[in-house]
């Protein structure tokens, strides 16, 4: 046992002293036991609480209880006669400013009792305050006689967000001064400001009268570009971007256009374009462009995993500064169960009409559905957007051999030439929920240049969004392709078609529909592909599909015959899209696969 050492006086208080030892724990405990018995008679017994309430009807009182802190429960020493004339004065105070904001200017609030004698404060609101006139008064550049200017000003006080009628509130009268700011500061207009704006209340009649005076200064046109914060680029790297012409009309949606396509480029880590609304010069103010550059050497690493090609790991190397000519290098490795591929992709500065240039080469291997592939292929590609419109024309030259299992070895060589063009009219690229994309493609080789056989390649795509009540949407999707050639032997396996997994039809192992060559899938001169899907979204980013393909790829028109599957699968919305994964079953093979995949539009 722990003991402490006691020194004590002898009882007469003259002896000599002597040591003791004593136990510590019980004597310790019996302190506490001690305690805690007169604990109850020496400290003052804890005051219950009160509760305030309020009394109001919904749903003001959702918005008072919101903002008012004095109400619930309260210590009642603060609630005698003084503390509760005090706290009706603070209420009476934060309720009316707080109802006048939603247009009410003369409650009545009063105190009172509850059924158990608590303290209540009744709110009866009144009449809510309806407009009965708006005044809009434009003085500046917008005033002065011109062409259009009249129009001008009847469609801005046609668009006044707070009409004669409804009633006021100051959250409405706070956003509709903005909206008309906007409208003018956002267009040409970039000095705009709002000289006077008055609310003229009459509380007994419950009218408010609205006055706003705008200013909207002169009339504001684009100048020169000036780029501040570049050290390894040159600024004609910035204006391959397209900056808003000089001499053009202020708009805020062009500067932020602009804005929005460098910062969307490799080149810089942020960007911010601005003008001077102050500038003495506003027929010419100059554009305003601050850029951080990123970093232009990254290294990345990467793993994952797809149902079609199984696991992978990836290494990549990114230098958006090549040879110090702002060349953007792409390059990397990718090695995968099916699939291995090394890169080097070289994309070129736009020029100043928006095209894109880029030059790549590429090492595949491939083990999908029997066939083992070798491929090696260099190319060049000159990308044409406008708008939601995208044109791309490719010239590449590639050597393919191929192994079939269960067959003979092969080799092909094709120069090959490729069109496609894209439309793209969705309202969110990565998740649609209503609009449609289409996609064709037109390509072949020629043996006069390079190619073992002469073939033409034709394929369309086109995926419809369908918006069905607030959250679903119905997915239509078509698929078909061509190649005209006299035979498929000599045509690379990219100018053929084989389909089945994620995204085509599914229920069906990866690019496993096609034509057999010994125990082998490999590529036909026909596809055809048909997909219904229905996607409900519950509450949050979490959804559920159900679908039905049907699709095959064959070499003869003769024996296409369409294969079917379906099934359902759960959907996630990621910052990259929507997560799709599938339950699917393949009604001729009669199996079972669990496929998944990023579910966006091409």
């Amino acid at each position: 046992m722990q003991v402490f050492w006691d020194l004590r006086m002898s009882s007469c208080g003259v002896g000599p002293a002597r040591i003791r030892a004593v136990p510590f724990f019980p004597s310790f405990f019996r302190c506490i036991a001690l305690c805690l018995l007169l604990l109850p008679l020496v400290a003052p017994a804890q005051a219950q609480s009160v509760p305030v309430r309020l009394d109001a009807p919904e749903p003001l009182g959702e918005l008072l209880k919101k903002h008012l802190d004095f109400l619930g429960q309260r210590d009642p020493a603060s609630l005698d006669d003084g503390g509760q004339i005090a706290l009706m004065r603070r209420a009476r105070k934060e309720i009316r400013e707080i109802l006048a904001t939603e247009g009410y200017f003369s409650p009545a609030i009063n105190r009172g009792r509850d059924e158990d004698g608590n303290l209540t404060i009744q709110v009866v609101p009144g009449a809510r305050t309806t407009i009965t006139a708006v005044e809009l008064s434009f003085s500046g550049e917008i005033s002065h006689e011109g062409e259009g200017r009249p129009d001008r000003l009847a469609a801005l006080r046609a668009r006044w967000g707070l009409p004669v009628g409804q009633p006021f509130r100051q959250a409405d009268w706070d956003g509709a001064k903005q909206q008309l700011l906007d409208a003018l500061a956002t267009r040409e207009h970039a000095a705009a400001r709002i000289v006077e704006s008055q609310v003229l209340v009459d509380a007994e009649k419950a009218t408010a009268a609205l006055r706003v005076h705008l200013d909207s200064g002169p009339v504001f046109r684009f100048g020169v570009l000036q780029v501040s914060g570049l050290s390894d680029h040159d600024e004609s790297l910035v204006r391959r971007y397209r900056p808003p012409e000089p001499g053009t009309l202020y708009s805020l949606e062009r500067l932020l256009r602009f804005q929005t396509t460098l910062q969307n480029t490799p080149y810089f880590a942020s960007v911010v374009a601005e003008i001077d609304p102050q500038t003495a010069s506003p027929e010419a103010v100059p554009v305003r462009v601050q850029v951080v550059e990123a970093q232009p050497k990254r290294v990345g690493f990467g793993v994952g995993i797809s149902s079609n090609t199984g696991y992978r790991v990836e290494t990549s190397y990114r230098n958006t500064n090549f040879h110090g000519h702002a060349w953007n290098l792409n390059s990397g490795v990718r090695l995968e169960q099916r699939r291995q591929l090394g890169y080097a992709d070289i994309f070129l500065p736009p020029a100043t009409n928006g095209n894109l240039d880029s030059i790549g080469v590429l090492a595949e291997q491939t083990d999908i559905s029997g066939l083992k592939t070798q491929r090696q292929a260099i190319g060049v590609v000159r990308t044409m957007p406008s708008g939601n419109i995208e044109n791309r024309l490719a010239f590449n030259y590639q050597h393919e051999i191929l192994t079939p299992d269960g067959s003979q070895r092969s080799s092909r060589d094709a120069l090959t030439a490729n069109w496609s063009w894209t439309h793209r009219a969705v309202d969110d690229i990565l998740d649609p929920h209503e609009g449609h994309v289409l996609n064709l493609q037109l390509g072949g080789a020629s043996r006069a240049l390079l190619s073992d056989r002469n073939f033409v390649r034709i394929y369309g795509r086109y995926q419809h969004f369908i918006p069905v009540r607030s959250r679903d949407v119905l997915i239509l999707r078509a698929e078909g392709g061509m190649t005209v050639a006299e035979s498929r032997e000599g045509v690379p396996q990219d100018f053929l078609f084989r389909t089945g997994g994620s995204q085509t039809v599914r229920g069906y192992g990866y690019q496993s529909l096609g034509v057999r060559d010994g125990t082998a899938t490999v590529g036909g001169r026909y596809l055809a592909v048909t997909s219904l899907e229905y996607v409900h979204w519950y509450k949050g980013d979490w959804g559920l599909a159900a679908f039905v393909d049907a699709g095959n790829a064959n070499d003869e028109r003769k024996l296409f015959k369409m294969q079917l599957g379906y099934g359902l699968g759960p959907r996630w919305r990621s910052p990259a899209g929507p997560i799709a994964l599938d339950l699917a079953y393949g009604q001729s093979d009669h199996r079972l696969r669990l496929q998944f995949a990023i579910a966006i539009a091409f």
